[in-house]
């Protein structure tokens, strides 16, 4: 599905990543992990084609994705759901309303909206929260809402930076289990983060980097650095 061939990113003199290779196949869920400034971000902004590699190529689907014009790559775009580590949600939106405008967004019509919604919030536990706003919910319960907002247009990848960087175990745990049930209905998952529990319970495939460079690639998901 996505293939990194040598791609080194440079920032003036300075790499961010040098000579990554790197598959991820459909359906997989990867943990990349390493240091602050290791490049983690760096590799999901090339993922994404917010930037360009400096050196080598991004592959989707065999499409070198430097390449799409700005249509074909607003296309591809979505076929991606994010994640963030500061969940990102609409303030005076309701949990249901938040994952609705996503909906919206694409042109999905109010029919589906009503039938798709309702599934998703029961699919991340938070039908009880429908109408709750944001403030009114717990950082967990949040992440919860973004990871819901992410792929109610079923995408094929979710990308999710750091998303327990800002929670406690618990609830750490909570949007661990939510991703892995997500991953076990067929949508390809990469994240990233510097928690060696959340990558244990994951027990997946882990991708480690150091200042920039690819130096381990693990299949029995342990956090190693």
């Amino acid at each position: 599905m996505i293939y990194f061939d040598k791609v080194t990113k440079k920032y003036g003199d300075a790499a961010a990543l040098e000579e990554v290779t790197l598959s991820i196949a459909p359906k997989e869920f990867i943990s990349i992990v390493g240091h602050s400034g290791a490049g983690k971000t760096t590799l999901l902004k090339l993922l994404l084609a917010e930037e360009r590699p400096t050196n080598g190529t991004v592959f989707f689907e065999s499409v070198d994705i430097n390449n799409l014009p700005s249509s074909a790559l607003h296309h591809y775009r979505r076929r991606i759901g994010m994640v963030f580590q500061d969940f990102r949600l609409i303030p005076n939106k309701t949990a249901y309303e938040n994952i609705a405008f996503a909906m919206e967004a694409v042109g999905r019509t109010d029919d589906e909206i009503k039938s798709d919604v309702p599934y998703i919030l029961e699919l991340v536990n938070l039908s009880d929260k429908a109408l709750h706003f944001p403030s009114q919910l717990s950082g967990g319960e949040k992440q919860r809402i973004a990871i819901g907002r992410a792929i109610v247009n079923q995408p094929d990848i979710i990308v999710a930076d750091e998303p327990t960087g800002n929670l406690d175990p618990i609830n750490a745990y909570e949007v661990v289990e939510i991703l892995k049930k997500i991953n076990e209905l067929g949508t390809t998952v990469v994240i990233t983060t510097h928690n060696k529990g959340v990558v244990d319970a994951i027990g997946k495939r882990v991708i480690t980097i150091d200042r920039g460079r690819l130096v381990r690639d693990d299949t029995d998901g342990k956090y190693v650095l």
